[in-house]
């Protein structure tokens, strides 16, 4: 009835997976459909993940290749210089 889906898939959904560290594009490749975003100390793996299966997968990649992993968002809010509101 109003339970979750059966053999776990998922509707299609936006994550973005946060590893410590700066990965190189080489190493970031390995992640086959998701774009890498570098930071300083952090980068995060975004894209489309579609099932729990292919999450599962790549949190099993990022563990075989030895990545420290920081967090997985699937709603997060980017906000940079000037994103800030203003009062007044």
């Amino acid at each position: 009835m109003g339970g979750p889906p059966e053999g776990g898939h998922l509707a299609p959904t936006r994550y973005r997976i946060t590893v410590r560290g700066r990965l190189t594009a080489r190493l970031g490749s390995a992640f086959e459909g998701l774009d890498l975003e570098l930071g300083i100390e952090q980068s995060a793996l975004v894209g489309e993940i579609r099932d729990q299966s292919h999450l599962y997968g790549v949190l099993d990649l990022v563990r075989g290749l030895g990545l420290d992993l920081v967090r997985v968002e699937t709603n997060w809010v980017t906000s940079g210089p000037g994103d800030e509101e203003s009062s007044g």
